[in-house]
């Protein structure tokens, strides 16, 4: 039995499809487990690059009082500009597993037109992130502003000179 001349040319686009997609597979997976080797050892470079990034290009700013604590501060990303992203480091004098809230932005006080960043706790170095967006145009006073609120609810705001442009 012959098979009718239209089914053939209607199977033959799903009989191309599939030969391709066949050829597909066979070309992109070696079925050894190298694809899954390469993208393990991609995500290890990434997390090395990240907890790298962590502590390089990072100039301190000193120890500054806020309230009554002596704080830590560096700052990273380099020089800060108007509407450039800055990155602050907040080391507290104790260790609380990240239960203190730290917030911070770049400007006055006031935080007129300033994007408030909310620290992100870095129990690997017990320290917390911080990036914020400076205004644009930066106010000729700019500073970094710091809130610190404690786990008991009390707050304390001070500031920093940062490193600018």
């Amino acid at each position: 039995m012959t098979p009718h001349p239209e089914l053939s040319m209607k199977r033959a686009p799903l009989l191309l499809a599939g030969f391709t997609a066949a050829a597909l597979f066979a070309a992109c997976g070696s079925g050894d487990g190298s694809r899954a080797s390469d993208s393990s050892s991609t995500e290890t470079e990434r997390e090395s690059e990240d907890s790298e990034d962590h502590s390089h290009d990072e100039d301190s700013l000193g120890t500054v009082e806020i309230g009554d604590l002596s704080v830590e501060l560096a700052q990273g990303h380099g020089a800060i500009t108007g509407g450039s992203e800055g990155h602050l480091v907040v080391k507290l004098p104790y260790s609380d597993s990240g239960s203190t809230v730290v917030r911070a932005w770049i400007g006055t006080e006031d935080r007129t037109l300033s994007y408030v960043g909310k620290g992100e706790y870095a129990p690997s170095h017990d320290d917390y992130d911080v990036h914020a967006t400076a205004p644009d145009p930066l106010p000729a006073d700019a500073r970094w502003w710091i809130e610190i609120a404690k786990p008991d609810g009390t707050k304390v705001v001070g500031s920093a000179q940062p490193i600018l442009e």
